[in-house]
This record gives C-alpha cells, sequence and structure tokens, in this order.
C-alpha cells in the first residue's frame, strides 16, 4: 500500500505535493486531513502548514491484469487480456498468438496460471473473487470433455462397484464434475485433497 504525509500551506497544496509524490491523480487515492492549518498574520506569524495523508486506491483486478501481462510477456507468449466482471467473479479472457503456450498440457498452464491470479487480485481485494482464466475457449471446449468424461467414469464406477479418482483439477472444473453427475442416482460425488490438488472422487451407490 502506497501512503505519503505532505504539509502545504493549504490542504489543497498539502494533497497535490502527496499526489506529485505518489505519482497518481486525486480519484485514485483516499485523503484523511490531519491538520487544516493556519493562515496566520500577514499570512506569516503563527502560520500553520496543513497535513494530510493520502493513500493510494489499488484495483485488485487491475493488479491481476497486469500480472497476466507480465507474465505472458515472460513466458514469450504476450496476451490481450479482456475483463468480465459480474459479482464476486471475475473472468480474463486471454489472446495472442502463442495463445497454446499459456494453455498447456489439458490446460494444465493455464489452471496454474488461474490460480496464482486468484492469488493476486485476492491480495488486494476487500471480499474475495473467484477468478476464471480463460484462452481461445478453452473453459467451453474443456468443460464439454470433462462432462464426457464424468459419465464414462461414473459407468466404470457402478461396473467396478469401485470409486474413481479424477486428476486434481481447479473448483471451476470439479463443479462441471459434480453438476454432470447431480442427477445420477447411480453414483455420488465428492471432492478431496486440498488446493491446488483438490479432486473428484465418484462413488458408486450401494443399493
Amino acid at each position: 500500500m502506497k501512503q505519503v504525509t505532505a504539509t502545504g500551506q493549504t490542504v489543497e497544496e498539502a494533497v497535490e505535493s502527496a499526489l506529485a509524490q505518489l505519482n497518481t491523480t486525486k480519484d485514485r487515492t483516499d485523503v484523511d486531513i490531519i491538520d487544516v492549518g493556519k493562515k496566520g498574520i500577514f499570512g506569516i506569524f503563527g502560520s500553520r502548514p496543513a497535513i494530510v495523508k493520502v493513500t493510494v486506491i489499488i484495483d485488485p483486478i487491475e493488479e491481476a491484469m497486469k500480472f497476466l501481462s507480465q507474465v505472458s510477456e515472460q513466458m514469450g507468449a504476450p496476451a490481450k487480456v479482456e475483463i468480465k466482471h459480474e459479482g464476486k467473479q471475475v473472468t480474463f479472457v486471454m489472446t495472442g498468438e502463442k495463445i497454446a503456450l499459456l494453455i498447456g498440457k489439458r490446460g494444465q498452464t493455464l489452471n496454474s496460471l488461474q490460480y496464482l491470479t486468484q492469488l493476486v487480485i485476492n491480495r488486494f481485494s476487500n471480499q474475495y473473487l473467484n477468478v476464471v482464466l480463460d484462452a481461445e475457449d478453452y473453459r467451453n471446449r474443456r468443460s464439454e470433455t470433462l462432462i464426457q468424461l464424468s459419465h464414462r467414469l461414473a459407468q466404470k464406477a457402478v461396473k467396478t462397484g469401485k470409486e474413481v479418482s479424477l486428476e486434481p483439477m481447479p473448483s471451476y472444473e470439479r463443479k462441471v464434475i459434480h453438476t454432470a453427475l447431480s442427477e445420477n442416482k447411480r453414483v455420488k460425488t465428492s471432492s478431496d485433497g486440498s488446493e491446488p490438488h483438490r479432486f473428484v472422487v465418484i462413488t458408486p451407490v450401494r443399493r
């Protein structure tokens, strides 16, 4: 958190001094007036400077976007980032010529980036925000694959009478599995393990 205390002949001058030191604008800060100051006789004798404390307001979404831009650049796959914000969910959609590098095998790189972005955004946010990171509509394509996979593994669990564990995946993908099998009365699903290695377990229902 960037914060400075500044003085000036007036509150306005003190604020301007603080903004110059912080290299920011007033609409991006919180201003706390510590002392309004005093002009004094002839503007000199008995005068007291105004004192203000100015704090920069950090936008968590902006910080997350900067993080993604820097990481993609360092990975040799510079990306343009588009933001969709609905309630407590923030979706970052990345596009670029080498976007496949950011997706990785079975989306593992994308999932890792999503987890790190989640940490960054909530470091600066006053309320918990859920992050979804997408690229080339990968999440929709992945959801369709997961739905097919869940039905196939549910049949396996019923046939063998043994529970089936899936690979670790983020909460967004685990939810797809739980939802896909929610109406299947022959199995039940649960999550096990701890983040970021939490996974879904499909258990056959004994009759």
